[in-house]
């Protein structure tokens, strides 16, 4: 399993997803703060044409949340970038028909699975890590993070949304033969969870829930009103590895 994961490990830095998902979250990292602290400068410098337009514009304060709302804008954006670059892990070893080897010289499919399933989770803990590092360095640096409420537990319940997200994709990417069908799987149950999070009855319960960080930063919601979302996540990421176990024993390499 070591040996596998190194494999996958140097696949990732040769094919450069690795170096292209560093540059996506170290720049958007450094985005959130910088478009904050930018935005007065650019009102001010567009007020004349809007003054023309017939806008009135008035003095814009930034402080350490609106950076914030910004880094909860982009880091959907970051994980789509990171989902569409791995949903050929696993297919492309079936194209390539790599793993028939792998297993008939004894390699459990559980091992296979947990090498990409830890590489995979890794990847988005470091990546989020590093981007809401930055973020917040900057936001402390120029203003003050203590504006903000429950800000750790506000960015675990994203990063633990992007863990479901990565387990959909293990799922799908056990069960489908090429890397478009695992895009259409867990982009269709992503959208499909969001699409629900729309009734306020389901909203509490869902996934999608956990996206909702600035309502919990800027103190309308309470972390008790995340605890069932976060609980159907991590339920979900369970039987998502369950059952992709299930289906890699089973499939056809």
């Amino acid at each position: 399993m070591n040996a596998f994961l190194k494999k996958e490990w140097m696949e990732w830095t040769r094919t450069g997803r690795a170096l292209v998902l560093v540059s996506v979250f170290v720049l958007f990292g450094i985005m959130n703060p910088a478009f904050a602290k930018l935005t007065p400068w650019l009102m001010e410098t567009m007020s004349e044409s809007l003054a023309d337009a017939g806008f009135v514009t008035t003095a814009v304060r930034v402080d350490a949340m609106t950076s914030w709302a910004q880094f909860y804008k982009n880091i959907p954006v970051g994980l789509i970038i990171f989902i569409l670059l791995g949903s050929g892990n696993f297919t492309a070893e079936y194209e390539r028909g790599t793993l028939i080897l792998a297993v008939t010289k004894g390699l459990p499919r559980q091992k296979i699975l947990a090498a990409k399933a830890a590489l995979l989770y890794g990847s988005w803990t470091v990546l989020y890590a590093v981007c809401f590092g930055i973020t917040y360095g900057y936001n402390a640096y120029f203003w003050d993070n203590g504006i903000a409420e429950y800000l750790l537990f506000a960015a675990v319940g994203t990063w633990l949304f992007g863990i479901w997200t990565v387990a959909l994709l293990i799922l799908f990417s056990a069960v489908s033969r090429s890397s478009s069908q695992v895009l259409m799987g867990t982009g269709g149950v992503a959208m499909g969870v969001y699409l629900l999070d729309m009734f306020p009855k389901l909203d509490a319960f869902l996934p999608a829930k956990l996206l909702k960080g600035m309502e919990l930063m800027q103190g309308v919601s309470r972390p008790k009103d995340y605890y069932a979302g976060a609980a159907a996540a991590a339920v979900m990421v369970v039987l998502c590895m369950v059952l992709a176990a299930k289906c890699l024993d089973r499939k056809q390499l």
